[in-house]
């Protein structure tokens, strides 16, 4: 099984948070964000954990490289208070489990707040490898769905949901 460790998101990890603001690792979720944006979003996740900011980490591999983010946030989804889930991974790291172990990461991350009997991603049917991660972390999927993101822009989604249970 692939390692790695998730660690909280700090202020170094604004490089790395440029670096996944690629063409390719943004390319299913509406590409790439201006610097100011990608700005903000970092500043929202060292906030975190919090209602507008969530709780973010850096993927670690277990020779201390960052090669990704993951991480979760409230959302209400049909009436329900759950998690939405979220990752991305460099592209020289893709392909090796690497997402797939910081989804489980994150999981166990969620489940031990204690507040949401669910957690929940929605990758673009058209994104075979997040899906992927999906079912290889053992989310179950609902379906597809219309997803508003980024905001303003309604996407085609799988629904995948897994239970949150300490």
């Amino acid at each position: 099984m692939t390692e790695v460790r998730i660690l909280r998101w700090s202020t170094e990890d604004l490089a790395l948070l440029r670096a996944l603001n690629s063409p390719e690792v943004r390319a299913h979720t509406g590409g790439p964000e201006t610097d100011e944006q990608v700005r903000a979003r970092h500043e929202r996740y060292l906030r975190g954990p919090g209602p507008r900011s969530g709780t973010m980490f850096s993927v670690v591999t277990p020779d201390g490289t960052k090669v990704g983010s993951v991480g979760f946030w409230a959302r209400d989804w049909r009436d329900e208070p759950v998690y939405e889930m979220g990752w991305a991974v460099l592209p020289a790291h893709q392909g090796r489990g690497l997402a797939t172990a910081a989804v489980r990461a994150v999981v166990a991350a969620a489940s031990a707040v204690g507040d949401r009997r669910f957690a929940h991603a929605y990758p673009s049917v058209d994104n075979p490898a997040s899906n992927a991660v999906c079912r290889r972390a053992g989310f179950t999927l609902l379906g597809p769905t219309e997803f508003e993101y980024p905001p303003g822009h309604l996407m085609r989604s799988n629904d995948w949901r897994i239970g949150l249970t300490r």
